[in-house]
């Protein structure tokens, strides 16, 4: 610097000047040596480490490269070379030197900041591709992670601002504890509700979730500190409170997925007047229909043996036991089931009667299919019911229908 303020002192119009000439000269060799600072590290160094992560065979450290983390990093470089030089160059001007020190510093504290959120953000974004994470997602954990980052960096920023320890700061927020807790109040019971979730391994991102009190019906997108996301199926987004998973009931239907199968619970009513004993000719019929000719003959047997033994009077229709024509219905609809090669063999299957109603006889066909999928699973229900509906009339029972019009105008008809 003496160099520099001896040269403008051989100039008698620049000599009265030298010192502030000087400052200036030595302020622009600082702001140069930033700018080679800047390029050094960004453009060399941050460009090669880049390079070396895009050639890499993994593509989950190229989300650094996405997310600007290192390039956010360089940007320390020409703010530490200010705050290093800036007070050799303005020796001379000590409060200018300190106010651009302080600036630096301001810098360096949000450059800092941004760092953390990105590397947070890339981690977060690295997290998600390993199946783990949507068992146990950490989204809301890293936004409490930003807010304390966040909360640090204010109090650094103040106490530099100030000239004051940063302890001055956190020991006076006990004083305004009770302002902080109502203003946030909805992050608290937002982290309380997600470590909960997270510990009970309620819902998981992906997760179907029913949550007709919110109008929900979809897949979960998302699970934030204070909010959950949810693609319904009509596209629309929904967004849900996270504590409204802990104070109300949702239906999950993961239990579904990891099962792998889908129920079906769907009954079709008979026609109770419909209903009648097996004859001879009704037998030998049933005989000829795949799945049932052994069950036919089988029961038959067993019939039979029993009205021999009981001595039943056998010209009386209904004395003893006999077979019916709903009982053999719902043999063959059991039958058919069992055979159908999207049925679940591992699962729950069973053809039942309920209670009558003033519709008919309900036949309730309560089974699982071997897959999930919701368009797979409502083609195969359908395909099965079609077969059923069509199957009734060969067992001589009529599906229960309101009249409709077309029944009453046949009704109706004048006859010729």
């Amino acid at each position: 610097m003496n160099a520099v303020q001896s040269f403008y002192q051989q100039f008698a119009a620049l000599a009265p000047y030298a010192t502030p000439l000087t400052a200036l000269t030595a302020l622009l060799g600082v702001a140069i040596a930033a700018v080679i600072a800047n390029v050094i590290t960004r453009l060399i160094i941050v460009a090669q480490i880049n390079g070396v992560f895009a050639r890499t065979a993994s593509k989950r450290d190229d989300i650094f490269i996405k997310r600007r983390v290192f390039e956010r990093l360089s940007q320390l470089a020409p703010a530490l070379v200010i705050y290093e030089m800036a007070p050799l160059a303005l020796a001379a001007y000590p409060s200018l030197a300190g106010f651009i020190v302080t600036l630096s510093v301001i810098c360096m504290i949000a450059i800092g900041v941004l760092f953390i959120d990105s590397l947070f953000n890339a981690g977060l974004e690295i997290y998600s591709t390993f199946p783990v994470s949507r068992q146990i997602p950490i989204t809301s954990f890293v936004q409490v992670a930003k807010l304390i980052v966040y909360f640090l960096a204010l109090i650094t920023l103040l106490s530099v601002l100030l000239d004051k320890s940063p302890m001055t700061f956190i020991a006076g927020l006990g004083a305004i504890a009770a302002v902080l807790m109502f203003v946030f109040k909805e992050l608290i019971l937002g982290l309380v509700a997600g470590i909960q979730l997270t510990a009970n391994r309620m819902v998981a991102v992906g997760d179907w979730i029913e949550m007709p009190s919110h109008g929900v019906d979809g897949d979960i997108l998302e699970i934030a500190l204070t909010t959950v996301k949810i693609r319904n199926f009509d596209k629309t987004i929904t967004t849900v409170p996270t504590q409204a998973l802990i104070n109300e009931s949702f239906k999950n239907w993961r239990g579904m997925t990891e099962t792998g199968g889908r129920r079906i619970k769907r009954a079709i009513y008979i026609d109770t007047g419909s209903i009648r004993f097996c004859d001879e000719e009704m037998l030998a019929r049933f005989r000829k229909i795949e799945h049932i000719a052994d069950y036919i003959d089988k029961r038959q047997h067993e019939i039979a043996d029993y009205n021999a033994q009981a001595k039943v009077d056998s010209s009386v229709t209904i004395n003893g036991r006999r077979m019916t024509n709903i009982g053999s219905f719902r043999a063959y609809v059991e039958a058919y089931l069992r055979h159908h090669p999207k049925i679940s063999k591992n699962l729950t299957l069973l053809v039942r009667q309920l209670k009558p109603t003033e519709h008919g006889l309900p036949i309730e066909i309560y089974a699982f299919t071997n897959i999930t999928d919701w368009i797979a699973y409502e083609g195969i229900q359908s395909d099965i019911f079609d077969h059923i509906l069509a199957a009734a009339p060969a067992f001589d029972l009529r599906v229960f229908q309101e009249p409709t019009g077309a029944d009453f105008k046949s009704i109706c008809a004048p006859v010729s």
